[in-house]
């Protein structure tokens, strides 16, 4: 699995990461894509569209499972991938890149959010129980 050093993380398997033009960019972990399986469908919110830290912003739908999508920062939705509804593989082969989900602007206060060190414990703790 996979954790890039420059984005920060939620307890809800969410990544984050600075857009360059005053937008967040938001996708799923790769650690959450392998639970997940094979993504098959994606619903995303509207650009224009308001979600707060922690607020159910979409669904992701797997061969296994549907999960809700949580926001790791508020704002307004500045866009969404709109490839994913033709493409929604691209979460399994490239979660960091290609398959992110949302960018979101007016983020105003950033919330704690993990580091790669702390969510790599995160995850390797949720592994010992199985």
């Amino acid at each position: 699995m996979q954790t890039p050093d420059n984005l920060r993380f939620t307890r809800t398997h969410e990544w984050v990461e600075p857009a360059g033009d005053g937008t967040f960019r938001v996708g799923i972990t790769d650690h959450a894509q392998a639970q997940l399986g094979d993504v098959i469908f994606v619903e995303l919110p509207q650009p224009g569209v308001n979600v707060a830290v922690g607020e159910r912003f979409g669904t992701i739908e797997s061969v296994k499972a549907a999960s809700d999508l949580f926001a790791p920062v508020g704002g307004k939705v500045a866009r969404r991938n709109d490839v994913l509804a033709e493409r929604p593989d691209l979460i399994n082969s490239d979660p960091y890149g290609a398959g992110w989900l949302l960018q979101i602007e007016d983020a105003g206060e950033l919330p704690e959010l993990l580091g790669k060190e702390e969510y790599e414990k995160l995850i390797s703790h949720a592994g010992e129980g199985n």
